[in-house]
């Protein structure tokens, strides 16, 4: 990849952080969450050897993945994973273009992640598995599951070797 390109993606992303954090003022949990679920992400795909794109639209959507939360609270007065993929892809759309450099391709694929990272079959890419593998890895701690729960979404989830891995390791699995 050119230098250029590197640069300017890693510039996007540090924008991007600084937006989902001013879009989610007032809730550090909310803040500390995505953060967690797009470093998660990033080391599962750089160490599984996803493409360069494949990862830069990963890296985007793992920031991104829950703004339908707030958009739902707000509408419902709740926010289950079916609300949160409903409400999010406008929000990341509107969020989007204000960044020249992301292609309307890259915008459409995140938004198709948004609206599917609590749907647990027919999952189609390897961004969306990774997607679904880290959101859970700290959803799982923060949610105190109990390691029969965290075993079985591993054995009906989780794909990649990184991803398991990790998995097991910070559960001691």
């Amino acid at each position: 990849m050119d230098y250029s390109l590197e640069r300017s993606r890693i510039m996007l992303i540090e924008e991007l952080i600084i937006k989902m954090t001013e879009f989610n003022s007032g809730d550090p949990k909310r803040i500390q969450h995505f953060i967690k679920v797009y470093e998660f992400a990033h080391v599962i795909g750089v160490k599984e050897g996803i493409d360069e794109e494949a990862l830069h639209i990963l890296d985007i959507a793992s920031i991104m993945h829950d703004i339908g939360i707030r958009p739902s609270e707000e509408k419902y007065g709740k926010c289950n994973g079916k609300l949160q993929e409903q409400e999010g892809p406008a929000y990341a759309r509107k969020m989007l273009a204000e960044f020249p450099e992301v292609t309307s391709g890259e915008i459409e694929r995140v938004c198709y992640l948004i609206a599917h990272h609590h749907t647990y079959e027919d999952i189609e890419g390897i961004d969306y598995r990774i997607l679904l593998e880290a959101d859970f890895l700290v959803n799982a701690m923060e949610d105190e599951l109990d390691k029969e729960a965290i075993v079985h979404f591993r054995e009906k989830v989780f794909e990649t070797k990184t991803g398991i891995h990790l998995l097991n390791t910070m559960f001691g699995l």
